[in-house]
């Protein structure tokens, strides 16, 4: 691993903890790694926690990526479309602790957990992509769709409503919040009841529960593939 994020694990828990010391951009080196440290926690059989640092969990993808060269932005737009999906159907839980701003690609990761807890009040959380003159691919609606509530998913998604965590709460995107000085206390609770799951009865309840959203996800996935490589020709 370099810089970008880190891997530990102990205890039955795996925590992957992301900090490029900028936005924790989701660029394809971050993408991979934590697709990487994902395969890790597999194999230790391990209750993840994805963390950011403080003040910041995720700005979303490297937006230096769309102007330098089509085809890493092609490669990179469909890493973060294969971690959503991987994550919605990971075979033990994944709780995100989101320690300050999440925005884009970033509420769509934290959108992609089974917990989320939130512990930076005032930090916003946004799904952006309309301000900054982008059109919403096809998957992320689909991962917004399935956990943000109705009142709250055309808002989020179609005028990029900004949240802070407190709102955040009741639009879905967080499931609690805490403080820092609290998050491991409150972090040892909630794993180990993770932990006492039956992870068999877990990972086939978490994929009978979500197998109407993963069949949409998988399906909106190959339908943003279609339309990258048409805009994409290098990429093709």
């Amino acid at each position: 691993m370099n810089s970008r994020l880190s891997y530990e694990f102990t205890d039955g828990i795996a925590t992957i903890t992301l900090d490029d010391g900028k936005a924790n951009a989701m660029s394809i080196g971050m993408l991979t790694e934590l697709d990487a440290s994902l395969s890790r926690a597999e194999a230790d059989k391990a209750v993840v926690v994805i963390q950011g640092r403080p003040g910041m969990f995720s700005g979303g993808f490297d937006l230096t990526v769309f102007k330098r060269d089509q085809n890493e932005l092609f490669q990179m737009l469909k890493a973060g479309a294969a971690i959503t999906e991987r994550l919605l159907t990971f075979p033990h839980p994944v709780v995100a602790v989101c320690t300050g701003h999440s925005i884009a690609m970033g509420a769509f990761l934290l959108l992609s957990t089974d917990y989320r807890i939130g512990t930076s009040a005032q930090s916003k959380i946004q799904v952006n992509e309309v301000q900054i003159g982008m059109t919403l691919p096809y998957f992320t609606i689909e991962v917004c769709r399935q956990r943000l509530a109705p009142a709250h998913f055309s808002l989020a998604t179609v005028t990029a409503h900004p949240y802070d965590q407190q709102s955040a709460v009741a639009a879905g995107f967080l499931d609690e919040l805490t403080t820092p000085d609290l998050l491991a206390a409150v972090l040892k609770v909630r794993s180990e009841h993770l932990r006492k799951l039956d992870m068999a009865a877990f990972r086939a309840s978490k994929l009978r529960v979500r197998e109407a959203a993963n069949t949409a996800l998988r399906a909106a996935i190959a339908r943003d593939i279609e339309d990258w490589s048409k805009r994409f020709a290098t990429a093709a």
